[in-house]
């Protein structure tokens, strides 16, 4: 990787930490058997997400459970079901819409904690297990299709559902899709390639089909690139796990600042809070933490479903 200048180093701070009350310690799980090398992972947190309070909202994927955490660090389970949630985006004030590695996409009402399916087939089919999504400002919801792909089966998907319940195959060949992400214009979405060590630049056009899909950023190490952001002046943000670390690249892929965690290498996802959406925060899955850090650019505004 050639650079023109050296990236700046940053620590990310704690903020909290999964009390050992909601730890499943000891407890096997048929997603950790696969997943973590048949590790006893007493949870592994993944999906954080803000309400309009201030709420950070976490999956427990091999438990099948919704966290809130207020702005103060203190922990309540919203819900729980057999299920393997992932990545999750708000829907409306009230709803959640969660990728569900086992079941599908599926709907959260995070006042009752209870849970219903959104889309779990298509055309009869179930899918390979879904990772991760989110919606443009016309309501389209883009959303990954990654099951145990990878280099050696690289046929994971890329879907788009649109207001009016199209569902569009979008990319059917990718090694291990993860995170999504919007520019701030809309016309390109950025894919994590985890078992590609990349990231791809995925322009759309404007009939809705994509064209000269490119490989933005390449990575390196024991995995690659999983949740993304994007901030207000068009530089994508890169969770690492396995490096425990956070790449923010400048706007044609090349790292300006790395962010490293203090808490562990599991460094899979980042949303956007605090005042101005300028707090940056990160799931450490293994450890069970919850890690910040104040930015000079504030995060993207999440858009939210729209009725058809």
């Amino acid at each position: 990787m050639f650079l023109h200048y050296p990236p700046a180093f940053r620590e990310l701070e704690p903020f909290t930490t999964m009390p050992k009350a909601l730890r499943r310690t000891g407890v096997r799980s048929s997603w950790a058997d696969v997943n973590q090398g048949g590790r006893l992972a007493d949870s592994f947190l993944e999906g954080p997400v803000f309400d309009d309070a201030g709420n950070l909202f976490v999956t427990d994927i091999p438990f099948g459970r919704v966290f809130r955490i207020d702005p103060r660090g203190r922990w309540d389970l919203v819900a729980e079901w057999d299920g393997e949630p992932n990545g999750m985006k708000f829907m409306n004030e009230r709803e959640l819409l969660v990728t569900d590695y086992k079941n599908g996409l599926m709907v959260v009402e995070v006042s009752s904690g209870q849970v219903r399916p959104y889309l779990e087939r298509r055309n009869s089919e179930r899918f390979k297990g879904v990772n991760d999504l989110v919606f443009d400002s016309r309501g389209n919801l883009y959303f990954t299709d990654q099951g145990q792909t990878g280099l050696h089966d690289p046929t994971g998907r890329l879907y788009r559902l649109c207001p009016d319940g199209r569902l569009d195959l979008l990319l059917g060949n990718v090694p291990s899709p993860n995170g999504v992400a919007l520019s701030p214009d809309e016309r390109v979405l950025y894919l994590a390639v985890t078992r590609g060590n990349q990231v791809w630049r995925v322009p759309l056009l404007q009939d809705g089909s994509v064209s000269k899909v490119s490989a933005f950023f390449t990575s390196f190490g024991p995995s690659g690139p999983d949740g993304l952001a994007v901030d207000t002046a068009g530089r994508v943000l890169v969770a690492n796990p396995g490096l425990g670390c956070c790449w923010v690249l400048a706007l044609h892929g090349e790292p300006v600042e790395v962010l490293r965690s203090p808490a562990g290498a599991s460094l899979t996802n980042m949303a956007f809070g605090g005042d101005g959406r300028a707090v940056l925060y990160f799931t450490e899955s293994v450890s069970g933490s919850i890690l910040r850090l104040q930015m000079d650019v504030p995060g993207l505004p999440l858009a939210r479903a729209r009725a058809p």
